[in-house]
């Protein structure tokens, strides 16, 4: 398989078949994100790609997933995209479902035909990095994108019949946003709909600009604690109008938590509540990474 450097991707994603599409992220630019930093983005050549397909079913006997990184692999064209996926259910017709990270940006740009032409070939999930639901906190980590855009995102994605799975980190606005950064994260689960949502929470990395932001104090970092009473915000602002399967199971995560909202709801509270009455039920910091 020709891999090109880190390859990252869902953690629902850990026993599919890794194919890597196209190197690196189109944006990049995410101050909080140190994973594609040392590569400059573009596209595999197909027959590269197809060279790794080919040899995967040489290899593995049945593959029931498959998710194309790095990031961003929407990013091609849509007859691009259609050969990738029709290529690979192909040589994998046992294969259920093919996802892939994807920008909010790239999603908008396919047309609403386009996308259910994708989701008829075999896309079934696409993977939405939010991060934060208020928009000066997307602005100060440089994420290129506003919560309107990625709402609209999602909503697209889901009309045309394609699961998003969009992720969000905790602590990303600091101290000082804090509660702006937990309200309008609840306020953006709400409104837009998602099949999945995840919640990460930030851990640093000396590749990522953040980074030096902390150390120079410009950043202030949540406590354990602080965290806690930041999810305490975004649960109790979330009000799901469809099941959404919600998870905050990420090693970087300072507490496991595991529901369905709206229907979970009141014990995903109940657990944070505990957590920050007795701190002593949360991870060490040694048992948390990225």
């Amino acid at each position: 398989m020709h891999y090109e450097g880190d390859i990252y991707r869902p953690p629902s994603e850990a026993r599919s078949l890794i194919v890597q599409v196209t190197v690196g992220c189109t944006h990049n630019g995410c101050t909080f994100c140190p994973s594609y930093k040392a590569k400059k983005f573009y596209l595999k050549p197909f027959d590269i790609v197809l060279a790794d397909l080919q040899e995967a079913r040489g290899r593995y006997r049945s593959v029931n997933r498959i998710f194309f990184a790095d990031g961003d692999a929407l990013c091609m064209t849509t007859a691009k995209f259609r050969k990738l996926l029709d290529t690979s259910r192909g040589l994998f017709p046992e294969c259920s479902r093919i996802g892939t990270y994807s920008r909010a940006a790239q999603i908008l740009k396919k047309s609403d035909s386009e996308l259910a032409e994708l989701r008829a070939a075999g896309l079934g999930i696409i993977y939405i990095g939010a991060e934060s639901g208020s928009d000066e906190v997307l602005r100060r980590v440089n994420k290129g994108e506003t919560a309107e855009d990625i709402i609209a995102s999602v909503h697209k994605a889901e009309r045309a019949g394609i699961e998003t799975s969009v992720t969000f980190i905790s602590g990303l606005g600091g101290v000082e946003l804090m509660e702006e950064h937990a309200v309008r994260t609840g306020e953006m689960i709400s409104a837009m709909g998602a099949s999945y949502v995840g919640l990460l929470t930030l851990l640093l990395s000396r590749e990522a600009p953040i980074y030096q932001e902390v150390h120079s104090g410009k950043f202030k970092q949540l406590s354990p604690v602080e965290t806690m009473k930041e999810l305490e915000i975004i649960l109790d602002r979330t009000e799901c109008e469809r099941d959404t399967v919600f998870r905050a199971n990420h090693p970087s995560n300072w507490l496991i938590l595991k529901g369905v909202l709206p229907r979970d709801k009141a014990l995903l509270l109940g657990q944070v509540r505990s957590a920050i009455a007795a701190p002593e039920m949360l991870r060490s910091h040694s048992q948390r990474r990225l």
